[in-house]
């Protein structure tokens, strides 16, 4: 596809300027004269311009980011003719990408190449996919160019950012010293799976003595235990309408994200087995439980491009999935919001598909605008409504966690940045106090 460049507009402004200088000859004729040898020329420049798939053309970009992760976008364009050649690549990339540039220009040796880079900083997560570059090459004389488009297909996978994982090693890092304090002092406290025997102490509880051994062995003998391993904990990641509203100008399911991070990273480096399942009006993902260190990986490959689906959660079709799926005993952590018309009609009925036999914990984010609303003063009818509602709100939420843990279901309703943390602090208490 022939195309004309900057160099030609610009030529044929100076030959209009030339024009002016030969006042005898005819306007129309004089200019007919300039334009028809410019365009004949820059014809023959544009033939003697090599054929834009004659270039090589080849995009590189990091397969895996994470959101606002400086990283680079880079071109390299290879010249297979023995003569220098100007040469654009336009590519597509997606504006979330914040790319400083999308359009470069080399100067490229004859039989070499050159390499063009731009700083990317991604503000989304997601799949990308830039499939064409457009290629534009210069004739010798720069007055017209070739140009093509090129099929240059690449995958970049932008994963949401784990804000947890801090906190995550330092939970770790806690329950281990505990652990290691409850072998080495009085074996008291939280396990209760069966580690060993050990003389007994003054500071021991009475309740560990172990009397077959004692009377074996003649002195006092206590048992020791530790938090059980190998217990199962599996996400159920609410994707219905209700988890695309925004708290803090986040979406809440990247509030469940980072939560379900954090579990799968806490669980699976004590030892427990964790798994995913991602739902809305069908089940979408189904991640099986694993205390594999790469599970962690897993569950974010499951859910970096995840979008809410602006349907009513089917609770039921999920529950009843899980059941079949999870036979052996688990902790279920429903990650989901604190609804009333939603839970009442739909999850509450829902719930003794799976409370029968698993330890059922739900997870929700609050938003501190509705509690900011609710204590700000009334100073005109516009904001004495908000208070009003912003408190019928709150008391809607408060008297419907009342209600689901009448049922037997802990609840976790914390503010943004507090979720992942305390939904960790609770797996850890249930699994230290056995109840797991």
């Amino acid at each position: 596809m022939p195309v004309p460049t900057r160099r030609l507009a610009f030529v044929a402004l100076l030959l209009a300027g030339v024009r002016l200088l030969l006042p005898d000859v005819p306007v129309v004729q004089g200019l007919l004269v300039l334009d028809g040898l410019l365009l004949a020329v820059a014809a023959a420049d544009w033939l003697l311009a090599p054929s834009p798939g004659r270039i090589g053309v080849e995009r590189s970009l990091p397969a895996v980011l994470l959101i606002d992760q400086p990283s680079e976008v880079s071109w390299r364009v290879t010249n297979p003719t023995r003569r220098r050649l100007h040469v654009a690549v336009a590519d597509e990339l997606a504006p979330s990408l914040h790319a400083s540039i999308r359009r470069a220009h080399l100067t490229v040796p004859a039989s070499g190449a050159a390499t063009v880079r731009t700083p990317i900083r991604p503000a989304r997560r997601g799949r990308f996919t830039p499939r064409e570059l457009v290629v534009r090459v210069d004739g010798p004389l720069g007055l017209a160019a070739r140009q093509r488009r090129r099929l240059v297909p690449a995958t970049l996978r932008v994963h949401p950012p784990f804000r947890s994982k801090d906190e995550a090693e330092l939970r770790i890092n806690r329950a281990r010293v505990l652990e290691v304090g409850l072998r080495s002092a009085q074996g008291r406290g939280g396990g209760t799976e069966f580690e060993s025997l050990r003389e007994y102490s003054t500071d021991d509880e009475f309740r560990r003595v172990d009397w077959s051994a004692t009377a074996r062995i003649g002195k006092p003998i206590v048992r020791t235990y530790r938090a059980e391993r190998n217990q199962t904990v599996i996400v159920l990641l609410d994707n219905g309408r209700i988890m695309a509203g925004r708290v803090e100008d986040v979406p809440r399911v990247e509030h469940a994200m980072d939560a379900t991070m954090m579990l799968a990273t806490v669980a699976t480096r004590l030892g427990d087995k964790c798994g995913l399942m991602v739902f809305d009006a069908k089940v979408r993902t189904v991640l099986e439980p694993s205390k594999s260190r790469a599970q962690v990986g897993r569950v974010t490959e499951s859910l970096f491009d995840l979008e809410p689906q602006l349907v009513e959660t089917d609770y039921s079709g999920a529950f009843s999935e899980a059941v079949v799926r999870f036979r052996r005993r688990a902790m279920l952590v429903l990650l989901t919001e604190l609804n009333e018309q939603a839970a009442e009609e739909y999850l509450v009925p829902a719930l003794p598909l799976i409370a029968r036999s698993h330890l059922i914990v739900i997870g929700a984010v609050r938003d501190p605008e509705v509690e900011r609303w609710a204590t700000a003063p009334s100073v005109d009818p516009e904001s004495a409504y908000r208070r009003a509602a912003a408190i019928g709100a709150l008391d809607q939420r408060a008297r419907l966690a009342a209600r689901l843990r009448s049922l037997g279901v802990t609840v976790v309703d914390a503010a943004p940045g507090r979720l992942s943390g305390d939904l960790a602090d609770t797996y850890l208490r249930l699994k230290a106090t056995g109840r797991l």
